[in-house]
C-alpha cells in the first residue's frame, strides 16, 4: 500500500463475487477503497473451460454489473440465458415457468465464477480508486471517528467504513461481535458440469424428491451445471462414486430428461447451513453477502441477495448528506432498515419451500401437489415469482 497513514473512505474485507462488486460500486460513489482480498490459488490449466461452480445471475445484478461496466466485459458465447425453469415434485406435479409468460428478456443468466470473477478483476485493476491488498486482517479497533484495521504484518489500515464481504464464516462479523443464528440443514451441495445428449433449450430443471432436490442448469454448448443438494449421508456415498456411476445416478435422478450426461468435471461439496447475523451494522462496519446471511441454494438467490445488499449501502452512501461520512452511524442505520424486508422475505421463502419438500408422509404430500396446482391455476402468480429477482431493485 502506498500510504498507511491515509484514511481510506471504506475497506471491503473479502475476496470473493460479493466483496469485489462491493469495492467498485462504492469507487463509482467517490469513495477511495482498499479491498483485503487474498490472491487465491493458482486454477488447473482446464478450469476456465469446465467450472463446475456457476451463479444464477438475476435481472437486478445484471444491470448493477453493466452499470459497472463488468457484465459488458464477459465472455458471451460463455453465457447462456434461462426462458424456461420445470420444477417437478410428488406424484408427477410440475411447475413451468417461462420469460415470455412473465414479460421478462429472460428468467437469469447461467455465469461460470471463474468468468465473473476474471472480469470483475479486470474492473477492479482499472479502477484507480481501488487499492487492491493481498493480506488479511487480525485485529480491528473502532473509534467514533474511523475503524483501523491491523495487518498481518503489523501494519495500519485505517477507514471511515468496513464493509464485511468475508462469507458465512466471516471475522468482521466476529469482530464486531455480532452474533449469527445458524441451523444446519444436515445437506450437502454437490456440484459439477456435464455434457448432456439431448438439447436443453435454455431450460433450467429442478425435482424435489425424498427432501432432496437436483437442479440442472443450462450453459452454452449443451452443458449443463449440476446443483444437488444431498442429505449429508448420501452425498458421502455419491461422491464415492466413480465418474460413470456417478453420471448415471444424476442420470436417474433427473429421470433422464436430457438423456445421457457425461461429467467434465470434478464434484464439489458444499455443506449447507441457514446463518443470518442478529444485525447488518456495527460501529463503522457493514456486513453484506455470506457475512450477513446464508440461505439454502434452492431458489439460486443466494448471490444476487448479497449484490442487492451492496447496491442498497452503495446507495445509502451515495446520497448521504455532505456533513456524513460513509461510517456514519445513520448511514448504516438506514442501509439495515432497507435491506430488512428483501432478506426476511427471501429467507423465510427458502427455508420454508426446503421445510414442506423434506417432510415425508401422504399428507405433507398432498399438501405439496395441492400448492403446485394452485400456482399453476394462478397466472398472476407465477408471473410475480418468475419475475421477482428480475424486478428488485439493484
Amino acid at each position: 500500500m502506498s500510504d498507511f497513514n491515509s484514511i481510506f473512505d471504506a475497506s471491503v474485507v473479502g475476496g470473493g463475487i460479493v466483496g469485489k462488486t462491493a469495492a467498485l460500486a462504492l469507487a463509482r460513489t467517490g469513495l477511495r477503497v482498499a479491498l483485503l482480498a487474498r490472491a487465491p490459488a493458482p486454477l488447473p490449466a482446464n478450469a476456465a473451460a469446465c467450472d463446475g461452480r456457476v451463479y444464477a445471475v438475476s435481472g437486478g445484478t445484471q444491470r448493477l454489473l453493466e452499470r459497472l461496466r463488468v457484465w459488458q466485459a464477459l465472455d458471451r458465447a460463455r453465457l447462456s440465458p434461462v426462458y424456461d425453469m420445470r420444477v417437478y415434485g410428488d406424484a408427477h406435479a410440475e411447475l413451468h415457468f417461462s420469460a415470455f409468460q412473465a414479460a421478462v428478456p429472460e428468467l437469469a443468466w447461467i455465469v461460470e465464477s471463474s468468468l465473473l470473477e476474471g472480469a470483475l478483476d479486470t474492473a477492479l485493476g482499472f479502477h484507480p480508486s481501488v487499492e487492491i491488498l493481498n493480506a488479511s486482517a487480525q485485529k480491528l479497533r473502532v473509534s467514533s471517528d474511523m475503524a483501523a484495521l491491523e495487518l498481518e504484518d503489523g501494519a495500519p489500515l485505517k477507514a471511515r467504513l468496513v464493509v464485511g464481504a468475508d462469507g458465512a464464516h466471516s471475522w468482521v462479523r466476529a469482530q464486531s461481535g455480532i452474533p449469527c443464528t445458524q441451523r444446519e440443514y444436515g445437506q450437502t451441495a454437490l456440484t459439477a458440469q456435464f455434457q448432456a445428449e439431448q438439447p436443453h433449450r435454455e431450460a433450467a430443471y429442478q425435482w424435489f424428491r425424498n427432501g432432496e432436490i437436483i437442479a440442472l442448469l443450462p450453459l452454452p454448448e449443451n452443458k449443463v451445471s449440476l446443483v444437488w443438494s444431498a442429505h449429508t449421508p448420501h452425498a458421502r456415498a455419491l461422491r464415492a462414486l466413480d465418474v460413470p456411476s456417478f453420471a448415471a445416478a444424476v442420470e436417474q435422478g433427473s429421470e433422464r430428461r436430457l438423456g445421457a450426461l457425461q461429467c467434465l468435471s470434478p464434484v464439489r461439496g458444499f455443506a449447507l447451513a441457514l446463518c443470518k447475523a442478529s444485525r447488518l451494522i456495527a460501529p463503522r462496519v457493514a456486513l453484506v453477502g455470506d457475512a450477513a446471511h446464508v440461505i439454502h441454494p434452492l431458489a439460486g438467490q443466494g448471490l444476487n441477495l448479497g449484490v442487492r445488499d451492496v447496491a442498497a449501502l452503495a446507495r445509502t452512501v451515495a446520497a448521504r448528506e455532505p456533513f456524513r461520512d460513509p461510517g456514519d452511524p445513520v448511514l448504516l442505520r438506514r442501509y439495515e432498515r432497507s435491506r430488512r424486508a428483501d432478506i426476511q422475505l427471501l429467507m423465510a421463502a427458502t427455508d420454508g419451500l426446503y421445510r414442506l419438500f423434506s417432510w415425508s408422509g401422504a399428507v405433507p404430500r398432498g399438501v405439496r401437489n395441492a400448492g403446485f396446482k394452485l400456482v399453476n391455476a394462478m397466472p398472476r402468480i407465477k408471473r410475480w415469482l418468475a419475475s421477482y429477482s428480475v424486478h428488485a431493485p439493484v
